[in-house]
């Protein structure tokens, strides 16, 4: 029969298995959210930023305004 060590040391190298396989996947999509977090909280910015100076975020980001005909 399993004593507590042995199901220790089992649980432990589950552990190690799934995360040797499912590390790299978890990293990579952490960096995607934190880029799109990061945008996002840059564009909330030039909206408030916007917004007090009296101008339109797309005419800041953008640099121009309206949009351009193809061509």
């Amino acid at each position: 029969m399993f004593g507590l060590s042995e199901l220790a040391v089992v649980l432990v190298v589950v552990i190690v298995v799934l995360a040797v396989k499912k590390g790299p996947e978890l990293a990579r999509s952490a960096g995607r959210s934190a880029r799109v977090l990061k945008s996002e909280a840059r564009v909330a910015q030039e909206t408030e930023r916007a917004a007090r100076h009296g101008g339109s975020r797309e005419s800041a980001e953008s640099g121009h305004e309206g949009p351009t005909a193809p061509g």
